[in-house]
């Protein structure tokens, strides 16, 4: 029989917990916990993003909900895109409240090299970020790189498998982000004992354009994990793309531990 799990679900940049609106109530109606966590100026975070000063200020609120859990309990912890950088993070502070690792079409970071190494050899990458706005803010520590999706980029790169109105509800809802590149790169090596000891699974989307699958595989030889769940035609978006799909992987997953 099926193990019923708490799940903390983990956004990407730019989005926020609304992402999840269409996986939690599938997840719930199967018995499960579902926390679905909104970052620092995300979501409905009324903060902007230059209000926040690092990486670890942005993962705050992730930080304290499994900070928050009682003790001996353990969560299966799904990271999307930049997220899987946030649940890395957690997971190195908390590996025992931590069941499991998921990666969903995520940057899976390791713990040989700093933890913004995944996003500089993704950025080295040509097919560039086409309507995106970059600019830049300076913090107490130094610069920080600002992003904001263009509609070209989400619609071709993002959201070309989801419903016409999931990328129109993203269209309004995205918010100006950032990769704290210049923050990550100055950061710890994530540790063996605490990160690198948590299980890790991948489930990726065989049409994402947004991280292509050849640079999943290589992140996946360069950081190994235990298993790895692909989904047919979906794209960067699964959660809203492939909801039902997503959602078997992540049974299976409760399933394993």
């Amino acid at each position: 029989m099926e193990r019923k799990q708490h799940f903390v679900l983990v956004h990407n940049a730019f989005h926020g917990a609304w992402i999840w609106y269409k996986l939690k109530p599938l997840l719930e109606a199967a018995g499960h916990r579902v926390t679905a966590v909104e970052l620092a100026a995300s979501g409905i975070d009324p903060r902007p993003i230059q209000a926040v000063e690092s990486f670890d200020e942005y993962s705050q609120p992730l930080i304290e909900t499994i900070e928050a859990l009682p003790e001996n309990e353990q969560v299966i912890l799904v990271g999307s895109s930049f997220g899987g950088i946030n649940v890395a993070l957690a997971a190195d502070k908390f590996p025992a409240k931590v069941k499991a690792l998921v990666f969903v079409n995520a940057f899976l970071p390791d713990t040989t090299h700093v933890p913004s190494y995944v996003l500089d050899k993704y950025m080295e990458m040509s097919g560039g970020l086409e309507d995106c706005e970059f600019s830049s803010h300076e913090t107490r520590n130094g610069t920080m790189s600002l992003l904001k999706m263009g509609p070209k980029f989400m619609k071709n790169r993002l959201y070309q498998e989801c419903p016409v109105q999931d990328y129109e509800l993203a269209k309004m809802l995205h918010r100006q982000g950032s990769f704290f590149n210049e923050d990550l790169s100055k950061k710890e090596k994530f540790s063996e004992e605490g990160y690198g000891s948590v299980r890790r699974v991948y489930i990726m989307g065989s049409e994402d354009k947004a991280i292509p699958c050849d640079f999943i595989r290589w992140m996946i030889d360069n950081f190994s994990v235990s298993k790895v769940y692909a989904i047919d035609g979906g794209d960067h978006m699964l959660m809203l793309s492939k909801p039902q799909q997503l959602f078997d992987s992540l049974s299976a997953v409760a399933a394993d531990y």
